[in-house]
């Protein structure tokens, strides 16, 4: 697979390709707040646990809400929620068709945050793994600048999607994209803010902010829809 020189630019700033390719589990702790919480009457994740697979739609996420014995899972297109023992206590099929009408403008329940907040945190730490994917049509528009059209497939905010990196190290800067399933005018800008190493000394965003995208294509400098800390990343 031909990759353009952007994303081969990444993806050696993130450890390189073969590093990625092997890797078959991401593990990483989590803090998350903001407005999207609020909104949806969800408590913020305070250091959370999170075990995804590098290379499809598959993460969990311990505690997921207020018991601290509950897990979301997404698994594909599906979601369930399993207790400490690994029970399945709840699922959904589908989790996306929900989120049309109804009370989900108002409020989300374990199921729909798994969701939300598996999907996502997926897409965004795996994402040198992403940049070599087939099935994602990657589009270098100008030197650190790529547009992606994502398939049905792959749980995601927006079937296109805009990332920005840094010329020169290869560096995610900024990410934007439409969050569908909370309103089709959710567009956002996600901000890497800062990059840490981990215990092998590999590089990742540690520190990110999410923000409505302004008419020019530029992160508004509020509200603080959510803010990302991410800690202790590893893969195996």
């Amino acid at each position: 697979m031909i990759l353009s020189e952007t994303a081969e630019k990444a993806i050696a700033a993130y450890g390189g390709r073969e590093l990625w390719q092997q890797a078959e589990t991401l593990e990483v702790e989590v803090s998350a707040k903001g407005l999207a919480f609020v909104l949806k009457r969800r408590p913020f994740f305070n250091r959370v646990n999170m075990v995804e697979r590098v290379h499809r739609p598959f993460s969990r996420l311990t505690p997921i809400g207020n018991d601290p014995a509950i897990t979301g899972v997404l698994d594909g297109l599906d979601v369930r929620l399993e207790d400490s023992r690994g029970t399945v206590v709840a699922e959904r099929k589908n989790a996306r068709e929900y989120f049309r009408i109804g009370r989900r403008l108002f409020w989300w329940d374990d199921l729909d945050m798994s969701y939300f907040a598996n999907y996502a945190s997926w897409n965004y730490f795996t994402l040198p793994a992403l940049l070599m994917r087939s099935d994602i049509e990657w589009k270098e528009l100008e030197p650190g600048l790529l547009d992606a059209r994502f398939p049905d497939t792959i749980p995601t905010h927006s079937r296109i999607q805009r990332f920005r990196f840094d010329r020169d190290s290869g560096l995610l800067i900024q990410h934007d994209y439409t969050a569908d399933i909370i309103s089709p005018l959710a567009r956002a800008s996600n901000v890497v803010l800062r990059h840490s190493r981990n215990s092998s000394g590999l590089l990742y965003p540690s520190e990110r902010r999410v923000t409505p995208k302004g008419p020019r294509g530029n992160p508004l400098p509020g509200p603080v829809l959510i803010h990302l800390d991410i800690r202790d990343f590893r893969l195996t």
